[in-house]
């Protein structure tokens, strides 16, 4: 990757240049049977659109807080990029109540509702499905998105020494702190270009979120992202790795 990568997102655009149709995250859900394939050129485009919303529709203004309480779930990587793109720190299992807005799933809205700004709710249903019924007091997500522009642009240039990244409202870390060490835990495991990584650990830790998505990014490579992999027994998952051709297993 760019040597000059200084955020989350500078790794993004790095990748969508280098080889947009490659993929980026396949995601499963073995509670679901769900299976998602993004490519990076897919996956930037949700992240523009993320980032619009944010920054247009929902106020969203660089070293606002927003609390993430999802799963470790493609459209989890998705905000987490769209937060870099638009300088806001993305709280991952944040208190809502000390959050400028609040990202909810399905699971968490009751607790989410403590936020006193923006609130939007995710189904996390097969192919980005919206809700049956829009939760009271929420912003669909799969309702909002797709209206929102291809490309994005910050209104201004986002400061990689700023804080861009926490878990449950500790640990911050800078933009360019996300990047250094999303770098050496790629460099540490192994990571190529050529590598995908199987990860099916949950995003409420730099492990977690690491392993499922920034460490292989900074490498140049690929994420196979699974939720409730304690569901798959072990033949399949041994079929899992050889189909997605996996070369590392994080967790």
């Amino acid at each position: 990757m760019n040597a000059t990568d200084r955020t989350p997102a500078d790794l993004l655009r790095s990748a969508l240049a280098a080889d947009p149709a490659r993929p980026l995250v396949t995601f499963y859900d073995d509670a679901t049977d769900e299976r998602v394939e993004l490519s990076v050129a897919t996956f930037a485009n949700w992240v523009a659109k993320t980032a619009n919303l944010l920054q247009d529709d929902l106020g969203a203004e660089p070293g606002d807080r927003v609390a993430l309480l999802l799963p470790a779930h493609w459209q989890t990587a998705v905000w987490v990029l769209a937060c870099s793109s638009t300088g806001v720190v993305a709280d991952l299992g944040g208190d809502p109540a000390a959050a400028d807005l609040v990202v909810s799933g399905p699971d968490t809205l009751d607790r989410a509702r403590a936020c006193r700004g923006e609130r939007v709710a995710l189904a996390l249903r097969p192919l980005g499905g919206r809700f049956p019924e829009t939760p009271a007091g929420f912003a669909d997500y799969a309702v909002e998105v797709p209206s929102q522009g291809d490309r994005f642009a910050p209104y201004a240039p986002v400061d990689p020494g700023s804080p861009a990244l926490a878990f449950a409202g500790s640990g911050e870390l800078t933009g360019a702190g996300t990047v250094e060490r999303a770098r050496t835990d790629a460099a540490a495991h192994g990571l190529t270009p050529v590598s995908r990584q199987l990860s099916g650990l949950p995003y409420d830790s730099w492990e977690g979120l690491s392993a499922g998505l920034l460490a292989p990014l900074a490498a140049g490579g690929s994420v196979v992202l699974c939720r409730h992999l304690d569901r798959l027994p072990q033949e399949a998952l041994e079929q899992r790795r050889e189909s997605e051709r996996v070369t590392t297993t994080a967790g």
